[in-house]
């Protein structure tokens, strides 16, 4: 056996990727000294740590975790030598049939051009693996198990459910106490908890992943869709709407029954068959198809709030983030061949102004071809290369993603990051020749033939729901004003100041600001502690002294106290607030 050597010019992340996956060993390890019964499926490194599944009759608790933790332990201060060895395939399917590890045979059987197979062993412990690892347990200094989940082996849910153990590791106690701490920063704004206080949205046991949205729920989305229009009429975009159901045929037409049918919802109707639309392109398709165009009508941007229904599995559900049934903030802008630069980089500059207006930084990432993608090699290098001089061409950073893109085009995602430092995909560009072929879209060019038009498909929230989820955690449930289900409250002290609350509230909704006045006959602490978990914008105590004064103290749900002001002042403050849609 050989000594693993640690390759010295790897990079910080690849380096970091070693410690995880060796620290995925670790706790594979440390499960069969507990349970030697655990039946090991696989353990990677990812973004944040590293996991690894088993299959095993006892369930998993959380004070479990402790006790792997501290036999994983034990297994660091022994400082293993990572020891990396070979079999050939016979030899490693009995050693996988000696070790009672039928998850393990599974994955050598699907190695099936590889003869020799690669191994890392560490005391007692070996596994099947390719590496890389760190070159011994002792070099591992702060980890962490995070939590235990469900999931399918190799992710299909026809197969068997295992149990998954999440944690992390990092080269020092600092930067993982850091990372704990950001953790729990996450639990604190989660929007499903927040989404509960403030009373935004919810999901049914009748509707799995289909979320209902409230009244202040509606009072956020409504905001949005109203500065999307706005934003959209200024840049020259035209709305439309396409129905959610469409016929089969279309379908085929766009590709998506060839490249997403496992996504998409089917029914019947009158005898035909049709599904329910996962994406909006195809109706936009139609809507350019309904008359002739010349050249001179270019470029055509026609943009739609369209809800789209997607089969997610039930374990991929979460709150807003991940859904089954969404709007997306879509437009599909259709040029001639040397508006494509243009666009593209109008597009781009879009984008940048509405997450910058949020606050929020991100970055760009371009996604090329993937395989069995639509079209000729030929159009699909014309395409990318269009988008990489696009980004180029504004002095933007990118990475590449290879292989990414979507089955039609190339694309630029943008993914931005939240006052907590995750990131999150949200804004795409995609260019794409195929689709107008396919509908058999043209326009008259100048020399009175036909041609057929390029197309692009954005969208700046990615959908609705998840943008929304995505600034609850951003900003904690305190909304910038503009955004605010309730942006002014007025509290009475008692029953007897309710007229004078009322009259308040009246005053401020004539001039456009959503107020409300807390009248119930509860105590004034009770309801200012109730107006602050509902992360209302600014709070209004009305006692005598308020109301024969006139002056108001205005607490902000950001700033804290305010100090005293008459009505009139408050209420011009509050409107240059939202004028200014201020962060």
């Amino acid at each position: 056996m050989a000594e693993v050597k640690i390759n010295q010019d790897a990079d910080e992340g690849e380096a970091l990727s070693a410690l995880r996956h060796t620290t995925s060993h670790v706790l594979a390890q440390a499960v069969k000294r507990l349970w030697p019964e655990a039946q090991l499926a696989i353990g990677p490194s990812i973004a944040d740590g590293f996991y690894y599944d088993f299959d095993l009759p006892h369930r998993f608790a959380e004070e479990d975790l402790a006790a792997i933790e501290k036999e994983m332990k034990k297994i660091v201060k022994a400082g293993y030598k990572l020891e990396y060895f070979e079999l050939s395939r016979p030899d490693a399917l009995k050693w996988a049939d000696e070790a009672g590890e039928p998850y393990k045979r599974e994955l050598i059987e699907g190695l099936g051009g590889e003869q020799v197979l690669s191994f890392y062993k560490m005391g007692e412990f070996a596994d099947l693996c390719k590496g890389p690892h760190i070159e011994s347990t002792g070099k591992i200094k702060a980890f962490k198990l995070l939590s235990v989940a469900g999931a399918y082996w190799r992710g299909n849910e026809k197969n068997k459910m295992l149990q998954r153990i999440y944690g992390t590791a990092f080269p020092t106690r600092e930067e993982l106490d850091a990372h704990l701490a950001r953790i729990e920063e996450a639990k604190r704004r989660d929007h499903r908890r927040i989404g509960r206080e403030m009373d935004l949205f919810m999901i049914v046991d009748e509707g799995p992943g289909f979320p209902f949205f409230l009244p202040n729920g509606m009072a956020i989305r409504n905001e949005l869709e109203n500065f999307w229009r706005e934003e959209h009429r200024k840049r020259g975009y035209t709305e439309i709407r396409t129905p959610i159901i469409l016929n089969e045929s279309l379908w085929h037409t766009s590709g998506h029954w060839d490249h997403y049918q496992d996504n998409m919802y089917f029914t019947k109707i009158d005898g035909d068959d049709f599904a329910i639309k996962p994406m909006n392109c195809p109706g936009a398709m139609l809507t350019y198809k309904r008359k002739p165009y010349s050249y001179r009508d270019f470029p055509i941007r026609l943009a739609e709030l369209g809800q789209v229904h997607r089969h997610e599995l039930s374990g991929a559900l979460h709150g807003l983030m991940r859904v089954r049934t969404f709007t997306q903030d879509d437009a599909h802008i259709f040029m001639l061949p040397e508006q494509i630069g243009p666009e593209i980089k109008g597009v781009i500059e879009f984008i940048g102004d509405v997450y910058k207006m949020f606050g929020f930084k991100y970055h760009v990432e371009l996604s090329t071809r993937p395989e069995g993608a639509m079209g000729s090699r030929e159009e699909w290098d014309t395409a990318t290369e269009a988008l990489r001089a696009a980004v180029c061409e504004m002095g933007i950073p990118y990475i590449v993603n290879e292989g990414d893109g979507a089955f039609y085009g190339p694309k630029i995602d943008f993914h931005l990051e939240d006052s907590i430092g995750r990131t999150w995909q949200c804004g795409t560009v995609q260019l794409d020749f195929q689709m107008p072929q396919r509908f058999g879209l043209a326009y008259v060019g100048p020399d009175g033939e036909k041609h057929v038009p390029t197309m692009i498909h954005r969208v700046i929230f990615g959908s609705i729901e998840r943008f929304i989820a995505i600034l609850t955690e951003h900003f904690a449930g305190k909304f910038p004003l503009w955004l605010a289900p309730v942006q002014v409250k007025f509290l009475t002290v008692s029953t007897a100041w309710n007229p004078c609350a009322e009259m308040l509230a009246e005053g401020f909704r004539l001039a456009g600001l959503r107020a409300e006045a807390d009248l119930r006959n509860e105590k004034i602490g009770y309801k200012i502690r109730e107006a602050r978990n509902a992360r209302d914008s600014y709070l209004v105590v009305i006692g005598e002294k308020e109301a024969g004064s006139g002056l108001l103290p205005v607490r902000s749900s950001k700033q804290g106290e305010l100090g005293e002001m008459d009505a009139e002042a408050l209420k011009a403050m509050l409107l240059e607030e939202i004028r200014a849609k201020a962060v």
